[in-house]
Parts: structure tokens; sequence; C-alpha cells
């Protein structure tokens, strides 16, 4: 029978030079739900993000995916098993189309290769696909525009349109709302909510608001190590996480007044 928690670490720890960037992690994401991992600047949160998905080794520790140990996996190899990440700067090719872009991670299904030399006519076989995909995301205007033209918010709707093209049981999302406006942030929170049905989703975000509205669980990170962890109002109410997190940052990320 599936574990309850999709993804699991066991003292994840990561030192750089002697500089401890994630100390003993035990981080455990259930199915089906939405997770935040939050904390001050330099807690560690991308440093954790970077150990999950392979892109750094640990110093000591252990990474379990669905029921499997992944922790001397390489980033494809975990990507291939459904474990896939956005990142906190936009990655879209900005010289192609919006549909170009979403063509490109589609081509994923013919094997390894992603052939730009091929036929436009054999690549269009993957339009109807790139073309839904865009539709989830809210992008069907903007298909034919060459991505570099689109606003920062719909890039970033644009490089989750790529990740879903991935077809992935589990989504990592690096600080989706970073530097948006206003309604952009509301727009891509949609946009979680609906793109988290029948998958989880695990996402670093310093919008408190934004984490309240979305997570099931919040896991705190300070110095690299697990301070709290719980619902959003069970982590807000912690001393801690208080002094820790939310009495540096609360007035940037707009927290409520009763928190």
């Amino acid at each position: 029978m599936a574990s309850d928690f999709i993804l699991e670490t066991e003292g994840l720890t990561k030192e750089f030079r002697g500089f401890v960037a994630v100390s003993d992690v035990a981080l455990n994401v259930r199915r089906g739900s939405i997770h935040g991992l939050i904390g001050p600047n330099g807690a560690g949160k991308t440093t954790c993000f970077n150990l999950l998905t392979k892109f750094l080794p640990p110093t000591r520790g252990s990474i379990r995916y669905d029921g499997r140990d992944i922790t001397g996996l390489k980033p494809a190899e975990v990507a291939r098993l459904g474990l896939v990440r956005s990142f906190q700067i936009s990655a879209v090719f900005p010289h192609l189309s919006v549909l170009e872009n979403v063509r490109v991670a589609l081509q994923r299904q013919r094997g390894g290769s992603f052939d730009f030399w091929r036929t436009e006519t054999l690549l269009k076989q993957f339009d109807d696909r790139a073309m839904a995909l865009l539709e989830d995301v809210g992008l069907t205007p903007y298909a034919r525009l060459t991505a570099g033209e689109l606003p920062y918010g719909r890039k970033r709707a644009l490089e989750i349109a790529t990740t879903l093209a991935t077809d992935p049981q589990m989504m990592l999302l690096d600080e989706p709302t970073a530097g948006m406006a206003h309604e952009d942030v509301d727009r891509i929170v949609e946009l979680v909510k609906r793109v988290a049905a029948g998958r989880t989703v695990l996402l670093v975000e310093h919008n408190l608001k934004v984490v309240a509205g979305l997570c099931d669980t919040i896991t705190v990170l300070t110095r690299g190590r697990v301070l709290a962890e719980g619902d959003y109002a069970a982590v807000a109410r912690n001393p801690e996480v208080i002094a820790a997190y939310l009495g540096t940052e609360a007035s940037s990320v707009g927290v409520p007044e009763n928190v």
C-alpha cells in the first residue's frame, strides 16, 4: 500500500565548506496536498529545493519519493519519475512563441530528444495538447506571441504550463508570485489551486497571504533547520516563528494584523 506521504526526507543536510545550509531536515509531504516551505531570507529553502530535485547532492541524509529512495539520482531521472520543479527566475525560451515553449516541453513524450530540427508538420501533432495547457493557465490569447513579450506574471504562468506539460505527479514551485503585481498574484494563486487538483504541490513562498490561502501544511525553516510545522493558524501562533520570521518580515509581506 502506498504511503500517505509522497515525499519524505530523513536527516537531510547540506554543508558548504563548513557552512551548514540545511541541517537534519525531516520533511513529510502528504499526497494530494499543497505544502508550503517558508522562512526568513537565508533559511535554506531554495537549498532544500535543490536537494529534493537533485541539483545539489546532500552531505548526509536520505530522500524518498513515492516509496523510492532517490538520494543518488540525477535531476533528469527524478523528473522522469514525476517530480518536477519550476524556478524562482522565470525560465522560458524568450524568442519562441508561447505555443512553441509548451510544445518543446511536450516533446519529451517522444523520448529524450527535443527535435528543433524536425518539420513543422511533425511538431504540430503536439499543438492540441499545448493549446489545452495554455487554456488551463489562461494564456490562450497569447499563444502566437513571442514569450519574451509577455508581462512578468504571464511568463510565470507559461512556466507552470511547461511544467504541467511533463505531466508531473508532484510539482515544486519556487517563489511562484515573486515580483508580481497584486492582480498577477491573485491570478497565480487561482492557477496553483487549479493545477493542484490530482497532484501534490510543494512551494517556497514569501507572501504569507498566499501561503495562508493555498497551503494545507506549512514547514517553517530557519538557519537551515525545521522550526515548526502545521497549518497556517498553528505556525502563525508559534512564538518562535513570530520571533524568527513574522517579527522581521510581517510588514513587508502583508501579514494580517491579528496574526
